[in-house]
């Protein structure tokens, strides 16, 4: 398959990081643990900056699901649980992703039938049939072609495996030259493997968003999200009481770890999925750099080509200024 070309100055004018109000949609794997509903959450009481249009169920498989289909059910209906708790329409707002990876439906870690050289060129996956058509990747495609080249981007903010952002590129290559990707997936890229959740669920997938050119902005986990904590007294001091969104949320992170009980204890827990919600809102607190797009390998490490195109990748993540952030919109949402 041949991806369409983009010349270097068009993907750099694309990657400038959003300065005004942006129409994005959200692509996540809700249920996963406990983060990505305050990044739903996050993007839907920040209408000042996210027009948000759709939020799209992706798969996930460890021990809160049976397998990636029943992670990706688990996801919608906890993103309806969301918009219920908020108050807000759920009718054409929320999509079921895919069932399956890319990859072996049955094997998180597959990467059977993946052949790539080194320098990263597709030799099997850029193949439509390999893709995972699912309502959200239709919906993506479409939203993505009702705009043209010299509209503003679509902003694709995915916060779990990409299955459904890799299909819908697959299924219509056109629609690199109609979106952003925020993904946050991936270590750093000075880590000593990516063996990463969300990418290393499918990183067939992984391989098509790195290697078609589709402007991209990762957010990398461990070395730059990693710093994101939280605790159960700080979210009980701003976010319990704020409405019965914050009651659910802080409900969700005391019952996802018991340590607390009856005797404090240190435990602290990583946020990591509002990062690509924070990049959204001001690139300061998520501050990136161009990098030349990196290869994943077999062996689930970074291996880098510079003559591979250019994308961003996060360095760091200013976490009081993005948790002071989302505090104050849940606390005004509550008085309203």
């Amino acid at each position: 398959m041949r991806f369409p070309t983009l010349t270097d100055t068009w993907r750099l004018e694309r990657l400038e990081p959003p300065s005004g109000p942006v129409d994005v949609v959200l692509d996540t794997d809700t249920y996963n643990e406990v983060d990505d509903q305050f990044a739903v959450t996050y993007a839907l009481l920040s209408p000042e900056k996210i027009r948000l249009h759709a939020l799209y169920a992706a798969p996930f498989f460890n021990d809160r699901s049976n397998g990636p289909a029943d992670g990706m059910e688990r996801s919608y209906q906890e993103i309806l649980r969301l918009l219920e708790q908020l108050g807000m329409p759920c009718d054409g707002m929320a999509f079921r992703g895919s069932p399956r990876y890319l990859g072996s439906p049955d094997d998180p870690l597959s990467l059977e039938g993946a052949h790539w050289s080194q320098r990263g060129t597709a030799r099997s996956l850029g193949n439509p049939e390999r893709a995972c058509e699912s309502d959200a990747a239709s919906d993506l495609i479409r939203r993505a072609m009702a705009r043209s080249r010299d509209d503003s981007p679509l902003y694709v903010a995915t916060i779990g495996a990409i299955t459904n952002v890799a299909s819908a590129i697959l299924m219509e290559p056109e629609i690199i030259t109609r979106i952003v990707v925020v993904w946050l997936g991936g270590h750093a890229l000075h880590w000593s493997d990516t063996r990463e959740f969300n990418l290393w669920q499918d990183p067939d997938a992984a391989r098509v968003v790195f290697d078609c050119g589709v402007p991209l902005v990762q957010i990398p986990v461990m070395g730059v999200c990693s710093h994101l904590h939280t605790t159960v007294p700080e979210l009980e001091a701003h976010v319990a009481g704020r409405g019965a969104i914050g009651d659910y949320l802080v409900e969700t992170v005391r019952s996802y770890h018991s340590d607390h009980f009856p005797v404090p204890t240190a435990w602290s827990k990583v946020i990591w999925d509002i990062s690509a919600i924070a990049y959204l809102l001001n690139e300061s607190w998520t501050p990136t750099h161009l990098v030349h797009s990196p290869i994943v390998t077999e062996q689930g490490t970074w291996s880098f080509d510079n003559r591979r195109h250019l994308m961003r990748s996060a360095y760091h993540v200013s976490r009081d200024p993005i948790f002071a952030d989302l505090f104050r919109k849940l606390d005004r949402f509550s008085r309203n």
